[in-house]
C-alpha cells in the first residue's frame, strides 16, 4: 500500500492511500559577523524569526511533485529556494518524490544558526538489491550567516545511510514525518518511517532517533517500548516534540479488536541502552482518557501537538500538553466527523485527561459534519512562555479541511479554542473571507498547513488557487488576532513579496 496523499476525504483511510526582498534563486543576502542563537527558525542567524514554506507538489526541472521548500527571511532580506536541484544534494530531483513533505528546524551542529530538514519520503533510493521506490530520504540544510540555500553544507541521510542495521526497502517513507529541538543542551532529531516492515508485519512502522551524536532506531518490538509490533499499526506516522518529552503517533495501531483505532507513546530524551525512554502509552481505552472509546478506524493520533506545560504550583515548566487529532472519530451518529484529545503529561509519564473536543461539545461553534475530518492537523502554544498554563495563554488550533464554507465544498477551516478549560469559551472558526483574507473557494482544504509559536499562527491554504491556477498561499497572524482582537495578518504566497510566482501547494507544510 502506497502512502500517497488524495484529496477527496482527508481521514487516514484515504490519506494513507493517498515583506521580502527580491532575491534570485541562490542569491545570499550580506553575510552577518555570526549567528546570533536564540531564536526559533532563524536560519542566518540575525535573531529575526524567518519562514519555512514547503511546496511539495511542486514540479522542479521539469519533473512533477519534485518538491521544494521556499524560506522567507526576516527583516526583508530576501527568499531563496532549496530543493534536490541544489548542487550539494547528490540526489536529483525526480517526479513524485515530494521533497518538503515533512520539514523541521532546529540547531543541529550548535552554531546559533537554525537548521533546516526537509524530507522526501516519495524518493526512490537505489541499493545493492535494485531501486527502491517510496523509500524515502531525509536532508538537513545548514543555517549560514549569509543564509540558507545554494552554498550552504547538507547532510543527506537515506535509512540505511543513517544506521547500519537497518534497510532501506520500498515503501518504507523514510522521513514521513519529523521533529527536531534542543534537549539538556544537545540537539535532536526524531524521524518516522511509518512504513517500515519489521520482520514479518508489513507497515509496523519504526522511528529513528539521534540526540547529539548518539543514533538509535525504536519499534514496538523493542524493551521497554509499550505495544507490540503488528502489521498496519504505522507507528511514527506522526510525531511531535519539546525540551523535555516527544510523541509518536500509530494511527493504524489496533486496540483489541478494533483496526485503526490508533495509539500514542511518550518518550522523555533519557537515553536507556542507547534509545530514548518510554513512559506511557495513550489510547482511547486508556483509563486516564474518561471522555472517549477506542473504535474501529478512529485513527487517534493521526496529528499530534506538544507544549510544555507548567502546573500551577510548579516553579517551571515541568510538564507538557499533548493534543491529539483524531479526524475519523465519529460524533454521535455523524461519521468521520473528527475530534482532538488534549492530554496532561507529567514527568513520570502519568497522564491526565485535560478536554475530548468535537463539535458536540458544549457551546463548541460548528456542528459536526460527515468526513469533515476536525483534527487532520493540530497546533497547541503557550502565548506566555514560562507562565502558569490557563484557558487564557493555552491556545489550540484544529483543521477542519473538508469544512464546506457557504456553497464552497471543502473550502476548509481552522477552528481556533482554548488549549485549557471550557472549549467552548471563546472559540472561533476561521475560514477564508471570515477572519482569512481572501474569499473561500471549493477544494482549498484551508488548514492543511499549520503550524504555531508562542506569537502566532499560521495557516496553509496549499490548494488555494491563484489566477485560475492551483499555486497555495500561507496566513500568518498574531494569536490575538485568531481569537478575535485586532492586528494584521500577513500574507505570503507564489508572486508577492519576492516569493516566485511558481507554486502547487505552498503552504503544505510550515516553520
Amino acid at each position: 500500500m502506497r502512502f500517497r496523499t488524495r484529496i477527496a476525504g482527508l481521514g487516514m483511510a484515504s490519506a494513507l492511500a493517498a515583506s521580502a526582498a527580491v532575491l534570485s534563486v541562490g542569491a545570499s543576502p550580506a553575510t552577518a559577523a555570526a549567528c546570533t542563537a536564540g531564536t526559533d527558525s532563524d536560519f542566518n542567524g540575525d535573531g529575526i524569526r524567518d519562514m519555512a514554506i514547503a511546496d511539495p507538489q511542486a514540479t522542479v526541472g521539469g519533473y512533477t511533485a519534485a518538491g521544494l521548500v521556499r524560506v522567507v527571511l526576516g527583516g526583508g532580506k530576501g527568499v531563496s529556494e532549496i530543493s534536490q536541484a541544489l548542487p550539494q544534494i547528490s540526489a536529483n530531483p525526480e517526479a513524485g518524490d515530494q521533497f518538503g513533505y515533512a520539514i523541521a528546524a532546529y540547531d543541529a551542529n550548535q552554531d546559533g544558526c537554525s537548521d533546516l530538514v526537509v524530507s522526501a519520503p516519495y524518493e526512490d533510493v537505489t541499493t545493492a538489491d535494485g531501486p527502491q521506490a517510496d523509500a524515502g530520504s531525509v536532508y538537513i540544510v545548514h543555517g549560514t550567516t549569509s543564509g540558507i540555500g545554494a552554498g550552504s553544507p547538507i547532510t543527506s541521510y537515506t535509512q540505511a545511510g543513517l544506521e547500519s542495521s537497518t534497510k532501506t526497502e520500498a515503501g518504507d517513507l523514510f522521513g514521513f514525518s519529523l521533529a527536531a529541538g534542543n534537549t539538556a543542551g544537545k540537539p535532536f532529531l526524531a524521524i518516522g518511517v511509518p512504513g517500515e516492515a519489521v520482520g514479518s508485519a508489513a507497515q509496523a512502522g519504526c522511528i529513528h532517533y539521534i540526540q547529539g551524536t548518539a543514533k538509535s532506531t525504536v519499534n514496538q518490538d523493542d524493551p521497554g517500548i509499550p505495544g507490540a509490533v503488528e502489521a498496519n499499526d504505522r507507528f511514527g506516522y506522526a510525531l511531535a516534540a519539546q525540551s523535555k518529552f516527544f510523541v509518536v503517533g500509530s494511527p493504524g495501531e489496533a486496540i483489541g479488536t478494533e483496526t485503526f483505532a490508533g495509539a500514542v507513546t511518550v518518550f522523555n530524551h533519557t537515553l536507556t541502552d542507547g534509545r530514548p525512554t518510554a513512559l506511557s502509552n495513550i489510547d482511547e481505552n486508556h483509563s486516564a482518557l474518561t471522555s472517549g472509546t477506542a473504535e474501529k478506524d478512529d485513527r487517534f493520533g493521526t496529528a499530534l501537538a506538544l507544549v510544555p506545560y507548567r502546573p500551577s504550583g510548579a516553579a517551571s515548566e515541568t510538564d507538557a500538553l499533548v493534543a491529539i487529532g483524531t479526524p475519523n472519530e465519529n460524533v454521535g451518529s455523524v461519521a468521520d466527523a473528527g475530534a482532538v484529545t488534549v492530554v496532561h503529561v507529567k514527568p513520570t509519564g502519568a497522564l491526565a485527561e485535560v478536554s475530548l473536543i468535537d463539535r458536540l461539545s458544549p457551546n463548541v461553534e460548528g456542528e459536526p459534519v460527515v468526513g469533515d475530518f476536525f483534527g487532520q492537523r493540530v497546533q497547541i502554544s503557550n502565548t506566555a512562555p514560562g507562565e502558569v498554563g490557563s484557558a487564557a495563554n493555552m491556545r489550540l488550533a484544529v483543521s477542519v479541511p473538508n469544512q464546506e464554507v457557504g456553497a464552497a465544498e471543502n473550502a476548509g477551516a481552522v477552528h481556533v479554542l482554548p488549549g485549557m478549560g471550557a472549549p467552548g469559551d471563546g472559540d472561533r472558526i476561521l475560514t477564508r473571507g471570515a477572519g482569512l483574507p481572501d474569499a473561500a473557494e471549493a477544494r482549498d482544504f484551508a488548514g492543511l498547513g499549520l503550524w504555531s509559536t508562542s506569537a502566532e499562527l499560521y495557516v496553509g491554504v496549499p490548494y488555494s488557487k491563484s489566477d485560475g491556477l492551483q499555486k497555495g498561499v500561507v496566513y500568518a497572524m498574531p494569536w490575538s488576532v485568531a481569537t478575535g482582537g485586532t492586528g494584521t495578518v500577513r500574507t505570503l504566497k507564489p508572486g508577492a513579496d519576492g516569493i516566485p510566482d511558481e507554486g502547487k501547494a505552498f503552504g503544505s507544510a510550515i516553520r
